[in-house]
């Protein structure tokens, strides 16, 4: 069977469509990781496997239907002095989603784009960011990281 280029183009999944599956897959692997309804804003939390990577997850806020969280290494960059990779997140707990807020230390996602970016290049940049989010998610769990490896924490000296 033969298909002309439209035909195929009608079979793949819109890059909406893309960016919701992403965002969606994104939001149970945070669940498996890290069973965010039991996580406390304010608190740090640290998941060590023994790599010499630690990862350290900061809820910021829990609202009605939205918990905005950090993801992060538990090191400095030596070039920013911020801790890298680090991810923005906000989690949609009503419709099981999870938005990459942004995945660069420092920069928002405004600084990325500008404010007269068209919508094609906001949905490509936050195709990007989805993107990352759920292939380091992915890695994290292949990794080792869980619920079992989470632990507040205390007296440990991280960059801020």
């Amino acid at each position: 069977m033969h298909l002309e280029t439209r035909e195929i183009i009608q079979l793949l999944p819109s890059r909406f469509g893309l960016l919701m599956g992403l965002q969606a897959e994104s939001y149970h692997r945070l669940e498996r990781l890290f069973a965010l309804s039991r996580r406390e804003p304010g608190v740090v939390y640290v998941s060590s496997t023994g790599d010499g990577l630690d990862l350290r997850l900061e809820l910021h806020a829990r609202h009605a239907y939205t918990l905005e969280l950090e993801l992060s290494y538990v090191f400095e960059d030596p070039d920013t002095g911020r801790r890298a990779p680090e991810a923005q997140v906000r989690v949609y707990t009503d419709a099981h989603l999870a938005e990459a807020l942004h995945c660069q230390p420092g920069r928002g996602r405004w600084d990325a784009l500008d404010l007269r970016a068209t919508p094609q290049r906001i949905l490509r940049h936050r195709l990007r960011m989805a993107g990352f989010l759920s292939r380091w998610l992915e890695y994290l769990a292949a990794q080792g990281h869980g619920p079992h490896t989470l632990r507040v924490a205390q007296d440990l000296a991280l960059p801020a």
